[in-house]
This record gives C-alpha cells, structure tokens and sequence, in this order.
C-alpha cells in the first residue's frame, strides 16, 4: 500500500518561492482590519521608506502592488512607454524571454540582442547599439540582474556606464525579481530607473506582493506620457492612482493586508543580520554549492565564473540523463524540491536554489539530497563528495561578516 504521508518537511531549495522564517509567518496571522481606518498607516508609511533600502534608493519611489513579479514588468513598461517605442532587450535565459515577449505583445518595439544561454548581456554590445540609435528612438533598455533559469548574473554597474558612455537618454529597467534583497543592488549609484521585485524570493514571503522603485526620471517620463494617443493602456497597474494615496498611507484599492504585516517583518530580518551580511551569506552559500558541483565532476550552467549566481545553480546533467528525472526522484524519494530546466535547458539541467532563509545545514541537505538522486539515477558521483566539498569550504568561510 503506497505511503500517505512523507514524514518530516518539504525541503524547498527550488529559486523562489523561498522558505519562509517562521517569525514572517506568524505575523501575517492577523485578523482582517480595515484598510481605510486611522490606524492603518501606521503600518503601511514606513514600508515605503523602509523597502527603498533594500533597492539600494533614497531618491526612489516605492509602489507596492498585489502581483508577481511579471505584473510589475508589465507596471514599468505600461507607465512609461507608448505604442511603438523602441526597447533593447538581451535575451539569454527564459525570464529575459517572457519581459521581452510581453513587450512585444502590448504593442513595443523590442531590438533584441541574442546572447549564448549561460552567460549574460553584454554592456559593449547595448553600448553600440545605442551609440548607433543617433535619433534617441530607444526609449528603454531591460535587463534581468539574475536569470534563475540558467544561474547567471549581469553586471548591471557595467550596463550603466555602457549607457552613459553612448551619452543615451534611454531608461533603465532592471528585473530584479531573483536578486534584490539578496545581491547587493545599487539603484541610485547604477541610475536604474525601474526596479522590480516579487516578494517570493529574497524578500521570504508568498507570492503575490510585486514591488517596484522608481527612480525620479521614470516618473517624469510617466507624467509626460498622460493624455498621450499612443499611451499604453493601463488601469489596474498605474503608477498615478497609486501615488495619490500612498503617501497617507492608503491604497486605490484592497491591499493585502497579511503580506505588509509579512513585508514589516521580512524587512525586519533582513535590517536584523544586516544587509552586506545577507549579500555575503548569500555569496558563501552559491559558493558552496558550486564546489560540490565540482566535486561530482559537473559543470554549471554558467559558461564562466564571472556570470556565477549567488542565488541559485544551475548545474549540466550528463549527456545521455534526463535532468527532470533527477529532479523527479529528489521529490518523491528525499521530499527535496529542486528546481526544473526551463526551456531551452529543459532536461538538460537541474537547479539549486540557495536564496532566502537559509543556513549551512539547510544548504548541506540540498547538497545531499541532490547527490543520492544522481547516484541514484545512475550518474557517476562518489557518494559524499558534493556534501564534503561543500562543508569543507563552510567551515573555512562563515556566513557573517561581523
């Protein structure tokens, strides 16, 4: 008779949604309440000063919608932009690919630049792009900081002063979805003009909280498109009715409520170890990983260091296995949720996300877990040497800084 119920829990190590810190969960148990009472921004004002700290702005404007990170995509793009416009997007992994299809399917001009999946975009190549746009016709450029579905990580600081060195006025949209509260990120000092974010995967909530900063010159841009002909149409996700109500700590309509209780607290954690102690855990923990990777005789994704996640691995299977297998027997087996191929890697890899709430010992029974479903599925690894390798270099490398 097959089993009912696996003992013990679900371990998570998917690329978001992430684990949740026990002390998050238990403050969104809260009572409905009134969301236009007196009371109520008390615990809403601070959440937009607070979260710019995460986005690395103090000049920016945060705006909190009940999304995913996708509608927050569809929030920059629909405020700033008209029909027709010209974008530059690089695509190199599945996420890039959906931003870009959703603007071309609301009506934008999408330039797409082609780049190898495993690495990243390539700032010299935006840079002559955009010295070659003489007329100014490109109105923005959209990268993805992290691409969870190939483990990679653009140099958005690169990005930035390609931009400049065109002497380009394009905005800068950057997705942040797999990155902000997690690797350091520097909206001011990078001039990003749209920052989006999902509260799944850094921030440690559910989904369903998309959040966006916004930088002074995308909202100039927003202003200047209103009463427009060609103004991408929008309701749900506009930028105005948002911002005729947050600043006394309201909403346009019902927010919710549990996830600002979740984000207060999230924030709060975060705030707690410090934000360059988050980016370093996170830097030592992509790095433990990456040795077991080595040590099982694999290779990531990535195609070399420089393009490294510390937010998730994306590691090859062997010619001949078939990644989802893998990924398969880790569930049902060892109750370890592991991350798919998407795509163009599809069956090709499987991925280990190492973003969020977690430790060394959380980080060691991914390790192992994935390690017996290779074994187990008739790839060539020494048992023990990811989970060796791994600890080893825990061991030598804390995860705080101070």
């Amino acid at each position: 008779m097959a089993a009912t119920r696996r003992p013990g829990r679900n371990h998570l190590f998917v690329p978001g949604p992430t684990n949740i810190p026990d002390r998050v969960q238990r403050a969104m148990l809260v009572p409905s309440e009134d969301h236009r009472s007196v009371d109520f921004p008390n615990l809403t004002k601070p959440l937009f000063e607070d979260t710019k700290k995460v986005f690395g702005s103090t000049d920016g404007t945060i705006i909190l919608f009940p999304a995913s990170g996708t509608g927050i995509w569809e929030s920059a793009l629909t405020n700033t932009l008209a029909r027709t416009n010209k974008v530059l997007a690089a695509r190199f992994g599945q996420f890039s690919h959906l931003w870009i299809d959703m603007a071309q399917r609301i009506g934008l001009d999408v330039i797409v630049q082609e780049e190898e999946w495993g690495t990243g975009a390539d700032p010299d190549k935006i840079e002559q792009a955009l010295r070659e746009d003489r007329n100014h016709e490109i109105k923005a450029v959209m990268v993805v900081h992290n691409e969870t579905a190939t483990g990679v990580t653009s140099d958005i600081g690169a990005v930035r002063k390609a931009i400049d060195a065109a002497g380009h006025p394009a905005l800068l949209f950057v997705d942040g979805v797999s990155s902000i509260a997690s690797l350091p990120f520097k909206m001011d000092e990078w001039k990003v003009d749209c920052a989006i974010a999902g509260s799944q995967k850094g921030l440690m909530l559910p989904a369903g909280l998309g959040v966006i900063c916004i930088s002074p010159k995308a909202l100039k841009a927003s202003e200047a498109l209103r009463g427009h002909n060609d103004r991408l149409a929008h309701v749900y996700f506009d930028w105005q009715d948002m911002m005729k109500q947050n600043p006394a700590g309201y909403f346009p309509y019902t927010p919710s409520v549990p996830l600002l209780y979740g984000l207060r607290e999230a924030l709060a954690c975060l705030f707690e170890e410090g934000l360059e102690n988050v980016y370093h855990r996170h830097h030592v923990l992509g790095e433990a990983t990456r040795q077991a990777v080595a040590a099982w005789g694999l290779k990531t994704c990535a195609k070399e260091p420089k393009w490294n996640s510390d937010t998730v691995t994306a590691i090859l299977v062997p010619e001949g296995v078939d990644g989802a297998k893998i990924i398969k027997h880790a569930y049902e087996r060892y109750n370890l949720a592991l991350g798919a191929g998407l795509s163009q890697v599809a069956g090709k890899v499987f991925r280990i996300g190492h973003v969020g709430d977690l430790n060394e010992l959380s980080l060691l029974g991914a390790i192992a877990g994935a390690e017996m479903s290779l074994i187990d599925n008739g790839v060539n690894v020494t048992p023990g040497s990811g989970v060796a390798a791994a600890s080893s270099y825990l061991r030598e490398n804390p995860l705080a800084k101070s």
